[in-house]
């Protein structure tokens, strides 16, 4: 194999490719960046099993066929180390040899051909969404996923495909958050995107995309860079239960004040009780050692006070996906989950209890 690319061509796609090595174990072929020389075309692969990216570059020269792997953290470093001009790969005696002018390197390679093959796309069903609408949607739910909850299916969004709507849903067992679009097309399904896989997504596309899937994986590619994810194989909680059918308590807030007043007495601790009343609404710290408290006088249509105790950057990060001016905010009972709306985005929190 052999090949001249410019640097700053091969730099972007190695650095886009970082997130899909295995950096535990340098050992293992796939903490290393695949590499084919075919029909005038660059092929690169990155993958650790679980998640894994293709990228094809054109723009080649001095080309000859042939497949190579080389360690993708330290092809990374040498890139970022060398000019902005062409530089030169070849394969000499297992080795992936790299030239820049007088600047050389030789990095150890493993048999490309035990290189882990990525899912076929073909038997894959289409899903049929815009993929600025997809971006958008997951974005809004990200902050809602969980980390490391043993129910494994938590770590996760849901993409619950029904009849007349399409639901991207989230939930660390503490917020549900629900976006939703309108189903044209897709037949009815649900699958589970690892939030690994859902922050990448959002890197590596910004532009119209084939989004496929089965059983098993999700495969989205472009012009430049295919992506596969292996989907999470387990039952998300029925998320339709928490939602509210009927709200005592259903009004409209200005977001800007909301943001403006919620930072103004989290400065110190994020715990916060917002008390509402028909005239105002009142923002205090629930910090135990010090006092912070704002107020703002809006006319609200409720008949009698109460109020809410919350980690106030759940409403932050729902406040932070939102578009419009004002949103809508509903209740029942203090101690009772609460629901924010805008649009077609809703997110349910749960309360904190406080002692009477």
């Amino acid at each position: 194999m052999k090949f001249s690319v410019s640097k700053s061509i091969i730099e972007n796609i190695v650095s886009a490719m970082q997130p899909f090595l295995n950096k535990k174990d340098s050992s293992a072929i796939t903490s290393h960046i695949y590499l084919e020389v075919q029909e005038a075309t660059l092929i690169l692969k990155s993958t650790d099993y679980e998640m894994g990216c293709e990228a094809t570059v054109k723009d080649i020269q001095n080309l000859e066929p042939g497949a190579a792997t080389v360690n993708g953290g330290n092809f990374l470093n040498i890139l970022r180390r060398l000019k902005d001009d062409s530089i030169n790969f070849e394969v000499i005696e297992n080795n992936l040899s790299i030239v820049q002018k007088r600047s050389s390197f030789k990095l150890p390679m493993y048999d490309p051909s035990e290189y882990p093959s990525f899912p076929k796309l073909e038997n894959l069903h289409s899903l049929n969404i815009d993929t600025f609408n997809l971006i958008n949607n997951i974005k809004k739910i990200t902050p809602s996923i969980d980390n490391n909850n043993p129910k494994f299916e938590l770590n996760g969004a849901l993409i619950d495909i029904k009849s007349q709507k399409i639901n991207f849903v989230a939930t660390d067992t503490r917020r549900l958050a629900v976006a939703n679009l309108e189903n044209i097309s897709n037949e009815t399904s649900q699958i589970i995107i690892p939030k690994k896989a859902i922050v990448e997504i959002q890197k590596l596309f910004f532009d119209q995309a084939d989004i496929k899937y089965d059983e098993t994986n999700l495969v989205i590619s472009n012009e430049n860079y295919t992506f596969f994810t292996k989907l999470i194989n387990g039952k998300f909680p029925d998320y339709e239960r928490i939602i509210p059918n009927n709200l005592k308590h259903k009004f409209e807030l200005e977001k800007s004040i909301l943001i403006e007043s919620i930072k103004l007495v989290t400065s110190i601790e994020s715990k916060i009780k917002i008390s509402f009343s028909p005239q105002s609404v009142i923002f205090e710290s629930l910090d135990d050692d010090s006092e912070s408290k704002t107020q703002i006088d809006t006319q609200i249509n409720i008949e009698s006070d109460f109020y809410i105790a919350v980690n106030s950057k759940y409403i932050l990060d729902f406040l932070s996906s939102t578009s419009n001016e004002k949103i809508t905010v509903g209740f029942n009972e203090s101690n009772l989950p609460f629901y924010l709306e805008d649009k077609n985005f809703i997110t349910i929190v749960m309360p904190i209890v406080l002692d009477k």
